[in-house]
């Protein structure tokens, strides 16, 4: 059945099963989205790796799935009732941090199940709850699992029992597999033949075409790959088709299924999942949610979109050479065509030149985004510190937002408000108290707590999104042993008392080192940035004073000794008067140097801004 997909033009929508895979971190996702593609026998022996559908360098040197994969497998039903039948198994591999949330919320848009994987080890955690919410919303059919029955230290009773008090099913009905050994993978696969709803039961071909674009990728030399799910209607090559949000007609060249590379095929029908190329290389012409449809007699009502992403975090990103900033223009282009949920603007910095300011879904995103652009566009890029999205209402009453700390209006303000999340915590129960001490320093109020088992507690905070965009998730991890999962999404905002730290070298202000913080901390941080970039600016020939300044009040200060010329060596005698003149006639040549001269500030120091080791 594999051999015959590009012959064969059309699925039977019935014979079809779409699912995801939903799960934390280092569950196990991609070992067992490995063993099921090696049970299809979709991949060769000799051609099997391990993270086979992680395709980025990246996401096989973190060990994480950073952008959904789907893959179409051909699978023969081997016991019940439906033992004997061909069905076409399309599946999507998703990632498991929050940050990657669009990510998943879109692949579950061309679902219609969803496989729930919890680690047998550790039980579920805060984001495989988000992600099942999520599952739940889109009314998906909800398959729990247990992975990684294999490990030693693996309890699948004890977790089986709070995976089905969770879902509301009897502990029997949660499968147990093992990604790494195979075991229990035909089961389950024959549980999703099952148990999931086919998309549909119409295999009405000559209705309207309908397809939603869940997601789109830029090819050098094909331009944008365009993948969709076909809701009604059919699609073939050389046909012309209209993307229903901006009105553009295109005309097909190639359209094919991936499995688990590109294959092309002679149309795609109800039901289905696969891709298209229309050689647009433009990549604002095809965007994630938009509607294709036929270009004559097309359906008159699209589908419904996507919610658009909501950045949670800003941070400017400029290059080392500003001769690289139209590159950098075009690589953003390409790479939000890859990674819908990336926003971002132009934006000019006295220090830094010219850049943009990009709007990202939290810290990972922010720093895959960079070192994707990097790697892959062959870019030296500054980033400033992150920083999130303030309301302010000025003096006069007028209210502006805040993306960048160089936008903080002057005077005095009326009032200032900040954006604030609910955030779970699952922790174990000896580390209730530490956490709970970490999330009141950070200005987090307590909402409620609920003991999932004896001893793991669910415990959820009202906390200010500024608090968390540092070292929360790492300073949670250390106080925890590593042993804490969270997860977040915004609550709207609350007044806060903000003010805006400025660091001053020489007296002027770099825009790259600001900061706005809540009032109590804007002592730590001052005299935290003023340490740093003393020891990381190197000693210049004039004396440079670091300084951080509330406004006009200065809150901490370091000095960069000058580097000196002894003087004095000839002078091996004599008055005092005579080394004294030598000593002002020095003392007055570095204060015209510093007059004129200007501080040299490494990018070493710009990086250093952003980390959040504490010492």
């Amino acid at each position: 059945m594999a051999k015959n997909f590009a012959e064969q033009t059309f699925t039977d929508p019935t014979k079809i099963r779409n699912f995801c895979i939903i799960a934390h971190i280092d569950h196990g996702k991609s070992t067992l989205a490995d063993r099921i593609l090696q049970l299809s026998s979709v991949v060769a022996e000799r051609d099997m790796r391990d993270q086979y559908l992680d395709n980025m360098d990246i996401e096989r040197e973190r060990g994480i799935t950073i952008k959904a994969q789907n893959v179409r497998l051909p699978w023969t039903v081997r016991s019940g009732e439906m033992a004997g039948e061909e069905i076409v198994l399309q599946m999507i591999d998703t990632p498991g941090h929050v940050d990657f949330t669009y990510e998943v919320s879109r692949a579950m848009e061309a679902c219609e199940g969803a496989i729930l994987l919890v680690d047998a080890a550790q039980g579920i955690e805060a984001q495989t709850l988000a992600n099942l919410y999520l599952a739940m919303e889109n009314d998906l059919e909800i398959i729990p699992v247990l992975n990684k029955i294999d490990l030693p230290a693996a309890d699948p009773d004890k977790y089986g029992k709070e995976i089905a008090d969770i879902i509301g099913v009897d502990p029997d009905e949660v499968l147990r597999v093992s990604g790494k050994t195979g075991e229990g993978v035909a089961a389950l696969l024959d549980r999703i033949c099952e148990v999931i709803p086919a998309p549909t039961s119409e295999y009405d071909l000559d209705a309207p075409a309908r397809a939603m674009i869940f997601d789109s990728v830029y090819d050098t030399y094909r331009g944008v790959v365009t993948y969709i799910r076909m809701v009604d209607g059919r699609l073939l090559p050389n046909q012309k088709v209209k993307l229903m949000a901006t009105g553009t007609n295109l005309e097909i060249h190639e359209i094919g299924i991936v499995s688990p590379t590109a294959k092309p095929c002679k149309g795609l029908g109800p039901g289905e999942v696969g891709y298209i190329i229309t050689g647009v290389k433009d990549v604002r012409e095809t965007k994630v949610g938009d509607t294709i449809t036929w270009a004559n007699k097309g359906a008159e009502k699209s589908l419904e979109g996507y919610r658009e992403p909501k950045p949670m975090v800003y941070s400017g990103l400029f290059p080392v050479s500003q001769a690289e900033f139209p590159d950098l223009r075009e690589a953003l282009d390409k790479l939000q065509l890859n990674d819908a949920s990336l926003s971002f603007e132009p934006e000019t910095s006295v220090a830094l030149g010219f850049g943009f300011r990009c709007g990202f879904l939290g810290l990972l995103h922010m720093e895959i985004t960079r070192d994707r652009l990097e790697r892959e566009f062959d870019l030296d890029l500054i980033s400033t510190a992150p920083s999130v999205d303030y309301r302010v209402i000025a003096e006069d009453g007028s209210e502006v937002r805040v993306h960048n700390p160089s936008e903080w209006p002057g005077g005095k303000l009326q009032a200032t408000y900040e954006p604030i999340v609910n955030m779970t915590i699952i922790v174990p129960t000896e580390y209730v108290g530490s956490t709970m001490e970490l999330c009141q320093n950070k200005r987090g109020t307590m909402k409620n707590m609920d003991y999932l088992s004896e001893d793991r507690v669910e415990l959820r905070y009202v906390m200010p999104l500024g608090e968390i965009i540092f070292d929360f998730f790492d300073m949670l991890k250390s106080r925890t042993k590593g042993y804490a999962s969270l997860n977040y999404e915004e609550a709207g905002e609350q007044e806060a008392d903000l003010v805006k730290v400025d660091i001053l070298l020489q007296g002027e202000p770099v825009d790259a080192f600001s900061a706005i913080v809540h009032k109590d901390d804007a002592r730590y941080y001052g005299l935290k940035m003023t340490k740093k970039l003393r020891e990381l600016i190197p000693r210049q020939q004039f004396e440079i004073p670091i300084q951080a300044a509330v406004g006009a009040k200065i809150i901490a200060r370091e000095n960069i000794r000058a580097l000196r010329k002894d003087v004095l060596a000839k002078c091996y005698g004599g008055d005092v008067s005579r080394k004294r003149k030598l000593l002002e006639k020095q003392k007055a040549g570095k204060k015209r140097m510093k007059n004129i001269g200007s501080v040299e500030v490494p990018q070493e120091a710009f990086v250093a801004a952003l980390s959040t080791d504490e010492e």
